[in-house]
């Protein structure tokens, strides 16, 4: 069955562009000229993956995200010719998984929706056991247990669901392989967002400041995901 693919962008002939070659790479492709369309699409049969321009006409690309991530884990690559940091850290914090500035090629484009794909295949390895033995695992007993369920592709706190993307959590199962241990920036880039991807390495600690609003009690004084100081970044099982 084909990959259901979002294309957000209000120019007709990158849209066009986009839709002809990501077609040709297998995908079904539903176009929306503006925000307001794509919402609408995105509710009536939500795709399975997203490219989103960020300067729109009526709303903008960063309000698009921030509307549909409460809703859908679809991960979200977005398409900008706005290459200030701000702007990209923005983008992120808002809920996409990638970034991607104009002008660029289309082959790069199916380059990273196809390692958005390969990131659903997520294993995890805490304290040396097979992924067979530890296919869950309670990361924090207080105020209802926070439990990473690797097989289901979801973490839980108590009877709750916590809604992170798939960035945030292959993000959490490698800091859980093994936890305790540290991992680099550079190490989280190649793991998480695929090995050979040298992209900015800000986008894993924009990822980690998201990750940590979801699942610590004061994102502000971390005590899971924390950060080692020189190093990277650990998380600790409490």
């Amino acid at each position: 069955m084909s990959l259901k693919l979002l294309v957000l962008e209000d120019d007709d002939g990158i849209r066009t562009a986009l839709s002809l070659a990501m077609e040709d790479e297998g995908y079904e492709v539903t176009e929306a000229p503006s925000a307001e369309v794509a919402l609408q699409l995105v509710q009536g049969n939500p795709p399975d993956l997203m490219l989103v321009d960020l300067m729109l006409g009526g709303m903008d690309g960063f309000s698009f995200i921030r509307e549909v991530r409460p809703t859908s884990q679809a991960p979200i690559i977005v398409l900008s010719a706005k290459t200030d940091t701000h702007d990209i850290v923005a983008a992120l914090e808002a809920g996409a998984d990638d970034y991607v500035t104009k002008p660029f090629q289309v082959k790069e484009i199916g380059a990273r929706l196809r390692a958005l794909r390969r990131r659903a295949g997520v294993t995890v390895n805490p304290g040396g056991a097979s992924p067979a033995e530890q296919t869950t695992l309670v990361l924090d007993s207080d105020g209802g247990p926070l439990v990473l369920d690797v097989n289901a592709g979801v973490v839980r706190r108590g009877a709750d669901e916590v809604h992170l993307t798939l960035t945030e959590f292959r993000l959490l199962c490698e800091l859980a392989s093994p936890a305790g241990r540290v991992l680099s920036r550079r190490a989280l880039l190649e793991r998480v967002w695929d090995r050979g991807y040298f992209g900015d390495e800000r986008i894993v600690d924009v990822h980690v400041r998201r990750l940590r609003t979801k699942i610590e009690s004061n994102p502000n004084a971390p005590q899971l995901v924390v950060t080692v100081r020189g190093q990277g970044y650990r998380l600790d099982i409490r």
